[in-house]
This record gives structure tokens, C-alpha cells and sequence, in this order.
């Protein structure tokens, strides 16, 4: 006897099965092209449009109040200036922007962006051929193909990849440069280590350090214990700087013997401790994780660094240390006290320092890559809160002012023996709605918000237009997510240092650790770290960081108005 009744063999007819409804996929289109730039930049685009086998219909150009015109030789229309942008959108109705300015013209390419946004117009950057060590072609830049045939008048041809993003004209700002005289004096023809080798700003200290920024170094030392992350560093560094000198370390910094084993054998000069957690969510549910790689892993790679008299340790740190909210930030805060308290100590011959800073855009599992997966799925982009706030600095320019801070050893601390404090000028906080609506529109989109006015209705504000529209849904912030961020507590007075990207101030709070209160510290929580009681980790850390405190609870609210100025 079978163990199971048999079926006869009509007896079941299974449903039809529905697919998934298709995601409706964001398309982006180009009609009449608008040109704006300086008048040379204008006649590099021009010709470069000129030699395509189809080149898109050309309306005119705009250049910035103030240049001379030289419409005379220039095939297009001088259309006015940049403040002229509004009229000529309505005149014109081109769908498309080409951009050209030198990248001393920050502010012109700041106010062309935000002009653009509001006339929903859909900008591509096209790099001026002086800025560029092998120019690309523009055809490329109307991403990758203009479709032939030509477009004709109100036609519009398909772009076959979304634009790239400039990045700091996103967040509306001006890069700052370093001093690389002073850089590569404290840095060239030194061991350099750097923890976290593989990750967002780990890598691209290393590939400065390896070059990038223009000194040669003696040695680079990538630590780091994801192995594709530390094959791929190691890969590129060996691709573009073959002659520098380097070792991959396969490790994970929290591991104290083999830490202390590994600098002393390779007795770096300099070290970057870039090693963290830092996802807030996740270290809410991970307590004992954050506490062992953001403060022993810290603890681990620094008293080394003591021991065999490395002369400069720099601690990567975060504006989420300051009045805590999160288990991230609460370990963080405690890796600055340590390193506060281990500089002070009679025998320190390290210069040590640490280096606060917001988001980084870019960065992986960053807001941008989110929004990214989410526009090629159809949306919506997700936003926290409409009233969250962040600061925001390109990887880039966050790893070269770290390299910066590195050259300003006597600048934050009056003494050998007190560690240096810097924070990063990251500018005025950017609300996250005003980002989204920015990253829609570098896309061609409109970004819609629970609230804004309906399409066609008195859209003034930041992503107004037209264009085809994707949403923006509030999603509300999760366990120790603040609204808004600091960048230091009340009592650290900023003052500036000889670099205008870098601020500096002595110490840390009014009430350092003595001796007796670290060592507690540190065997308390060493037991812990070790411990699955989430509420014993919590409140050990909390005694510790007595500011550190609950995220306040969000409320539903209305978006804020974004004003642009």
C-alpha cells in the first residue's frame, strides 16, 4: 500500500500563475541641448558635439554674468547668462544641459546645478579638456551613445546608461585642496600602516598614500580582515603603483597579540587606524561586536603603536561620538577617550590624534548607493525623516584632509603628550530630502514627497520642474539614529590651524580619564565584550559615556521647506 492516497491523474488543475507585476523602469531622454560654460569650454563642447555622425539639436549656450561673450566664434546662439537660465527654459524647453566650467569655477557650477533643478532640466558634466589627463569623448558623456538617426525636432533619443554624479557639486560643495609639501614632508619616505585598508576610506588613504597625493612612500602596509576587500586594495595598488613598496596583512586588529606581533616586526612610522563598525542599527543589536572592534581593536592597534614608538597615530573617528545617541557612536567616544588618555601617559613618544567627520558620500552601503538600487527597481527613494540633517564630504576629500590633519602634529595639542583633536570643516549641515530631491533630478527625474503640491502646482521648491517623476517615501529613523548631528561637544572650543579645511582643539572635555578610572574602564568592559546579555553590555557602556543618551523619539511631522539660496 502506498503511504500517500493517489491523485487521479485530472483531479487537480493548478491556477494560472500571475507574474509579478513588471517595476516600471526609468527611462532618460534628451531633446534640444543647452550649453553652458565659459566661452572656451563652450567651444570645446561645440566641437566636440560637431564631430558626432548625429549631434543633437543645440538651442543655445549660457555662460556665467561678467565674460566676455565671444559669440562670434561660436556656432550656437548666446542665449544670456546663468541667471538667465529660468527664461530660456521656458522659451526653450531644452530637456538637456551640457555643463562645462574649470573646477576653480565651483560657485558657477553650485548655481548652474541649482538653476537646472528647479527648471527640471537634466544636467551631464562634461570635464573641460585642460582638467583632463586623456579627454573622453562626449558622446560618452550624453551616456555612451547618441541613437541614430538624429533626433528630429520634439523627438528624443534613448540614453543608454544613467549619468555619472559629481558628487560634491550633489551636497553643493567646494573641495579644499592640501598642502602637499607639508603632507609629503611628514609622510614621504615613511612605513605607512592603515587599518581597515579595505573599506570606504581605508582604500583611498591607501591609494593616496601609495601616490595619489604625490609623495613616495617607503612602505605601505594594508591591514585588513575581509579578504576580497584586502585582495582588491592590494590588486589596485599593485596596478597603479607598482614601484611602491607593500604588504597585504590578512588580520583583524582587535586581535592583540598578533596586532602587537605584526607592528613590531614591521615597525611602521606612521599609522591610520581607519578599523570600525559603523552602522548605527546594527550595532544597537550588536553591543559586545562594536565594543570589540571600535574600542579594543583601537586599544589593541594604538598601544602598539606606543610600544614601538611609532611617530604619528591617527584615529579616524565620527561627529556620532559626540552626545552619543547609539552603541556606535558610545564605542567611538570611548575609542577618543582612550586615545586621550594613552597620549597623556609619562612615556608617550607617539604624536596621537583623531579626526572627527560626518557621512561620506560614496562610501559603500552609503545613502546614495541605496538610492541608486532603488531608482533601477522604480523607486521610491527612501528618506528617514523629512527633517534630518546630515554632513556630508566626498571620500576623497575626507581621506585627503585626514592626510592633512596628519601634517598638523603641534597644532591641536600644546605638548607631545596630549593628543590632538581635529574636525573636518564639513560645511552646513544638507537636509536628506533636499538630497534625494537633488539625486532625482541629476537623474532627469522630479522627486515626489508625501505633502508636495501636485504636479503642475506652484513647485517652487528644491525638485520642481518637469520630467518624469519617481516618489519619496518617509521610512522613520531607527533605534539610535539622531536628527540632526554635532560635530563636538560644548566645552571643545574649535579654533582654526594653518589649513582651512581642518579645525583643531586640546583636548577632550573638562574631565580627562585618570589611571585609575581607565583601567576600570577597560577590564570591565573587556569582560563583557564577551558577554550575550545586550542590556549588561548597554549599561556598561552608558556609565562610561554618561552623555550618551536615547535617540529622541520621532514624530510624525509635515516635510520641511527647502530653501534655496
Amino acid at each position: 500500500m502506498h503511504p500517500f492516497p493517489r491523485l487521479a491523474p485530472a483531479s487537480f488543475i493548478p491556477p494560472p500563475r500571475r507574474r509579478p507585476a513588471p517595476r516600471r523602469k526609468i527611462e532618460y531622454v534628451q531633446a534640444g541641448v543647452l550649453l553652458i560654460g565659459t566661452p572656451e569650454t563652450v567651444a570645446q563642447m561645440e566641437a566636440q558635439l560637431a564631430a558626432l555622425a548625429a549631434p543633437p539639436t543645440v538651442v543655445g549656450f549660457l555662460t556665467p554674468a561678467g565674460l566676455p561673450a565671444r559669440a562670434g566664434a561660436l556656432r550656437s546662439p548666446r542665449l544670456g547668462t546663468i541667471d538667465d537660465l529660468p527664461a530660456v527654459a521656458s522659451r526653450f524647453r531644452p530637456r538637456l544641459a551640457l555643463v562645462s566650467f574649470p573646477t576653480t569655477m565651483r560657485a558657477a557650477t553650485v548655481r548652474t546645478t541649482e538653476l537646472l533643478r528647479l527648471a527640471g532640466i537634466t544636467e551631464r558634466a562634461v570635464t573641460p579638456i585642460g582638467d583632463l589627463l586623456a579627454p573622453t569623448g562626449i558622446n560618452s558623456i550624453l551616456a555612451a551613445r547618441v541613437d541614430e538617426p538624429a533626433p528630429r525636432a520634439g523627438g528624443s533619443a534613448m540614453l543608454a546608461t544613467p549619468p555619472a554624479i559629481d558628487l560634491a557639486k550633489l551636497i553643493g560643495r567646494e573641495p579644499y585642496s592640501i598642502d602637499r609639501d607639508a603632507v609629503g614632508g611628514a609622510l614621504a619616505g615613511k612605513r605607512i600602516l592603515i587599518t581597515g585598508a579595505g573599506g570606504s576610506i581605508g582604500s583611498e588613504l591607501a591609494r593616496l598614500c601609495a601616490g595619489g597625493a604625490g609623495f613616495a612612500p617607503a612602505q605601505i602596509i594594508l591591514m585588513e580582515r575581509g579578504e576580497n576587500a584586502l585582495f582588491e586594495i592590494d590588486r589596485q595598488i599593485a596596478r597603479r603603483f607598482p614601484s611602491v613598496p607593500r604588504r597585504a596583512v590578512l588580520h583583524d586588529v582587535a586581535d592583540a597579540a598578533g596586532t602587537r606581533r605584526i607592528v613590531g616586526e614591521l615597525r611602521p612610522h606612521a599609522i591610520f587606524h581607519a578599523a570600525a563598525h559603523k552602522h548605527v542599527p546594527l550595532m544597537e543589536d550588536h553591543p559586545a561586536h562594536a565594543l570589540t572592534n571600535n574600542l579594543f581593536g583601537t586599544k589593541a592597534i594604538a598601544d602598539a603603536a606606543a610600544e614601538f614608538e611609532a611617530e604619528r597615530f591617527v584615529l579616524i573617528s565620527t561627529d556620532k561620538a559626540v552626545n552619543p545617541t547609539s552603541v556606535m557612536g558610545a564605542t567611538k567616544r570611548l575609542a577618543e577617550m582612550y586615545i586621550s588618555w594613552l597620549a597623556a601617559r609619562p612615556d608617550s613618544r607617539t604624536q596621537m590624534s583623531m579626526v572627527r567627520f560626518g557621512n561620506v558620500l560614496g562610501s559603500a552601503c552609503s545613502v546614495l548607493t541605496i538610492w541608486s538600487s532603488q531608482l533601477a527597481e522604480g523607486g521610491p527613494l527612501t528618506v528617514t525623516d523629512p527633517r534630518m540633517t546630515r554632513y556630508f564630504m566626498t571620500i576623497h576629500e575626507a581621506a585627503m584632509l585626514v592626510l592633512q590633519s596628519a601634517a598638523l602634529p603641534g597644532e591641536a595639542a600644546p605638548s607631545a603628550r596630549r593628543a590632538g583633536v581635529y574636525v573636518l570643516d564639513m560645511g552646513e549641515p544638507v537636509l536628506i530630502l533636499d538630497l534625494a530631491r537633488r539625486f532625482a533630478a541629476a537623474h532627469g527625474l522630479v522627486a515626489r514627497a508625501p505633502g508636495d503640491a501636485p504636479a503642475g502646482v506652484g513647485s517652487g521648491g528644491v525638485g520642481g520642474g518637469g520630467g518624469a517623476a519617481i516618489e519619496i517615501a518617509f521610512s522613520g529613523a531607527r533605534p539610535g539614529e539622531k536628527i540632526h548631528e554635532e560635530l563636538a561637544y560644548a566645552d571643545e572650543l574649535l579654533r582654526p590651524t594653518s589649513h582651512p579645511g581642518v579645525r583643531a582643539w586640546t583636548g577632550l572635555g573638562v574631565d580627562p580619564l585618570s589611571d585609575d578610572r581607565a583601567a576600570a574602564m577597560i577590564a570591565e568592559l573587556d569582560d563583557l565584550r564577551h558577554s550575550t546579555d545586550h542590556d549588561a553590555v548597554v549599561s556598561a557602556i552608558r556609565r562610561y559615556v554618561p552623555e550618551m543618551r536615547p535617540a529622541p523619539a520621532v514624530e510624525t511631522c509635515r516635510p520641511a521647506r527647502s530653501v534655496v539660496r
